[in-house]
C-alpha cells in the first residue's frame, strides 16, 4: 500500500494560532471520515495580528509548531506535504486598520514557513463566508452525514441523515452555518456547495466583531461611556474583582470608538459587581434585534431565516459551557439556573474553587450571559429548539473548526459528483484482469 499522506493548516486566530497535522491512506482519499488529525499543536504567544509592530516575531513564532511537524512527517513525504495558513478576523480587523501591516504580517509568516521542506500554499485571510462554510464541512465531514460507505460497499447518501448546523465563536468573530427550510434569497448570506453529487444550499453569516474578546471590549466600552468617569462599576465581572486598564488598551481595536473627550494615557479602575440582571441588560445593549421590512433576521438587521435542525457549537461556546459543566444537554431552565448562580459568586470564592483558571475566571459569567444572548437572541433558538444544540470540542478525535473544511477543499478532496464502487484496487489492473479472465475462458 502506498504511504500515508499528511496536511498542514495553521489556524491563526485572533488570540492564538493553532497548527493542524492531518493525515489519510493516499489510496482512498475521496471518501467522508478519511482524513484524521494527528495532532494539534498550540503556537505559544498571541495571535499573529498582535505582531502589527514586530512582524518578525508573528513568523518566529509559528517554528516551534512547524519543528514538531516534521518529526511527525516522515521525511520522504515532507515535500509532498500541502500547507497552508488562514487567518480569520483578527486578521480582518488589522486589515481594516493598516494593510500594509497586515501584508508584513503575511510576508513574515510565509516567509519563516518558506523555510520548511513543505508544499506551502500561501498565507491568506478567510472571508467569514469561508470561514462559516468550511466549519459546516467539517462538522459533517466527520460526522459523515455528506456520505456513508455502505453495506454494497459503496459510497452513498446516507438516507434520512439531515445535515448538521455550525455555531462557531472566535474571539473576534461568530459564525452561524445551516441548511434553510427553504433556499436562501439574499446573495450576501448564501453559499452553495455540491458535495458527492448532492446540493447544498447553506445560509452562513458571520458577525465581525461579535467574538467573545471583541464583545467584551465593546461591552466595557459601553460600560466606560455610560459612567462618564474613571470608575466603571461592571455586573458582569465577580463582586470583589478589580482590574486596571488604560483608555488607549480598551479603545485599541476598530470594533469600539474612543469617545473624543477620553485621553489615551487614562487609568480606568473596573470594579465587578457580580450582577447578572444588570449584566444581561448591558449585554444586550451591544445588539440591534429590531428587524425592520426585510423579513426575519438575525440581529444588526442581517437577514436569518429560522435556525431549522441540529447544531453544533464548538470553539468559545464549547469551552465556556465546559467550564461551567453545561455540554451534557441541559435544558434551558437549567442552563440560565447554573449560570446565574455562578455569577452571582464572589471573587474570593471563585478564586479559592479554581485557582488553575485565573486567567479567565473573571469573564466567564461575562462569556455564558453573552453566548446566551447571542443564541437566544441573535439567532433566535428558543427554549424548543435549544435542545437541537449540542456542544462539542471534538468529533471522530479531531478538533471542530474550520481548517479541516479548508483543507478538503483546497486539496479537492470533497469531489462534486457521487463516488462510484470503490474497489482497493486501481479500475485500469481490474480491467485488465477481466479482460484476461473473459479471454481465458474463451
Amino acid at each position: 500500500p502506498l504511504p500515508p499522506q499528511y496536511g498542514l493548516v495553521f489556524d491563526a486566530g485572533s488570540t492564538h494560532t493553532s497548527l493542524y497535522i492531518y493525515r489519510w491512506p493516499a489510496d482512498k482519499e475521496n471518501g467522508t471520515g478519511i482524513v484524521s488529525q494527528v495532532e494539534a499543536c498550540s503556537v505559544s504567544g498571541p495571535g499573529i495580528s498582535s505582531y502589527a509592530d514586530d512582524p518578525a516575531r508573528a513568523g518566529a513564532s509559528l517554528k516551534p509548531c512547524l519543528d514538531k511537524a516534521m518529526k511527525i512527517v516522515p521525511a520522504e513525504e515532507q515535500r509532498e506535504t500541502p500547507t497552508y495558513l488562514g487567518a480569520t478576523a483578527g486578521m480582518r480587523l488589522l486589515r481594516e486598520q493598516n494593510s500594509t501591516k497586515a501584508e508584513q504580517i503575511f510576508a513574515e509568516v510565509s516567509k519563516a514557513i518558506g523555510e520548511y521542506p513543505v508544499d506551502f500554499r500561501g498565507a491568506r485571510i478567510l472571508t467569514g463566508s469561508e470561514e462559516g462554510s468550511f466549519g459546516w464541512i467539517t462538522v459533517n465531514y466527520l460526522l459523515e452525514t455528506l456520505v456513508k460507505f455502505s453495506f454494497a460497499e459503496k459510497w452513498e447518501h446516507p438516507q434520512d441523515t439531515e445535515v448538521l448546523g455550525a455555531l462557531d465563536l472566535g474571539g473576534a468573530s461568530t459564525q452561524i452555518t445551516f441548511q434553510p427550510g427553504a433556499p436562501v434569497e439574499d446573495r450576501n448570506t448564501s453559499v452553495f456547495f455540491r458535495l458527492y453529487g448532492t446540493n447544498y444550499s447553506l445560509y452562513s453569516h458571520s458577525y465581525l466583531c461579535y467574538g467573545q474578546s471583541q464583545a467584551l471590549k465593546m461591552l466595557l466600552a459601553a460600560l466606560h461611556q455610560a459612567s462618564s468617569s474613571a470608575q466603571i462599576s461592571h455586573p458582569c465581572y465577580p463582586r470583589g474583582y478589580q482590574e486596571n486598564i488604560t483608555v488607549a488598551q480598551l479603545y485599541d481595536s476598530p470594533c469600539v470608538r474612543a469617545p473624543s473627550s477620553a485621553s489615551p494615557g487614562l487609568v480606568l479602575t473596573v470594579t465587578g459587581t457580580g450582577d447578572p440582571g444588570a449584566c444581561g441588560t448591558a449585554v444586550q445593549g451591544l445588539f440591534n434585534f429590531s428587524c425592520g421590512a426585510q423579513g426575519p433576521c438575525g440581529f444588526n438587521g442581517v437577514h436569518q431565516p429560522p435556525v431549522r435542525g441540529q447544531f453544533l457549537a464548538f470553539a468559545g461556546f464549547y469551552y465556556t459551557f465546559h467550564f461551567l459543566n453545561l455540554t451534557r444537554q441541559q435544558s434551558l431552565s437549567e442552563v440560565n439556573t447554573t449560570v446565574l448562580s455562578f455569577c452571582r459568586r464572589n471573587w474570593t470564592e471563585l478564586v479559592q474553587s479554581f485557582p488553575q483558571d485565573l486567567k479567565h475566571l473573571h469573564t466567564y459569567c461575562s462569556v455564558a450571559i453573552y453566548i446566551l444572548t447571542l443564541l437566544l437572541d441573535g439567532y433566535k433558538f428558543n427554549e424548543h429548539t435549544w435542545s437541537n444544540i449540542h456542544f462539542s470540542k471534538q468529533a471522530a478525535n479531531t478538533d471542530i473548526g474550520w481548517t479541516l473544511g479548508f483543507m478538503l477543499n483546497f486539496t479537492n478532496m470533497i469531489p462534486a459528483e457521487a463516488l462510484q464502487h470503490v474497489k482497493g484496487h486501481q479500475p485500469g489492473l481490474w480491467a485488465g484482469a477481466v479482460s484476461f479472465l473473459v479471454l481465458a475462458i474463451v
